[in-house]
């Protein structure tokens, strides 16, 4: 996060040589001194006046809503555009709700990468009136992720190895593919 300093021109919302005892009033070095106060204590009134603003990712300043990312757990990595980022950080506690579970695996690829994925796994869940029914799912645990980016690079497909490592349940082994998407030609 930056550093937040001094901003030239912003106004305190509680000027302190308005609150100085009536002999003070009229003291122009009193009213200067605390002037000079003024200035360094805007900035923080000023954060203090707004600062639900500051835990609302929309709102906030972004070097903020990157710290808050990492407050929250957001998968982030510092890359991504600022309009994904917001969304990251803004859905982080529902991800960690559904974590561990295709929808918040494909929910939290999509909000990295803009695209919806394709996933593929062993897992199914079945009920049956009669016991010893048959087991749904495969006997071997498996998860496939495939992405389709427009122009896929390296870092995409570890930058997708990571996020699945994090997100999937923690038993299941896991593959990873990105692929260029296919260009429809134009009619």
């Amino acid at each position: 996060m930056s550093a937040r300093g001094s901003v030239d021109g912003l106004r305190s919302s509680a000027p302190l040589g308005a609150m100085l005892p009536a002999v003070f009033a009229e003291d122009e070095l009193a009213q200067h001194f605390v002037a000079g106060l003024d200035e360094v204590l805007a900035p923080i009134l000023n954060v203090l006046d707004c600062l639900d603003s500051y835990f609302t990712p929309s709102l906030a300043p972004v070097d903020f809503t990157r710290w808050l990312g990492g407050w929250v757990g957001a998968e982030t990595d510092g890359s991504e555009p600022e309009d994904r980022l917001r969304a990251a950080v803004s859905a982080a506690a529902y991800l960690h709700r559904v974590r561990g579970t295709r929808r918040g695996l494909a929910e939290a690829i999509r909000l990295t990468f803009g695209v919806e994925p394709e996933i593929s796994e062993s897992g199914a869940a079945d009920w049956s009136a009669r016991p010893l029914g048959p087991v749904p799912g495969e006997r071997r645990p498996r998860l496939h992720v495939t992405l389709r980016l427009p122009d896929p690079t390296a870092a995409d497909e570890q930058r997708l190895d990571s996020l699945v490592a994090a997100a999937r349940p923690a038993h299941m082994p896991y593959a990873v593919k990105v692929t260029a998407a296919e260009r429809n030609p134009e009619r």
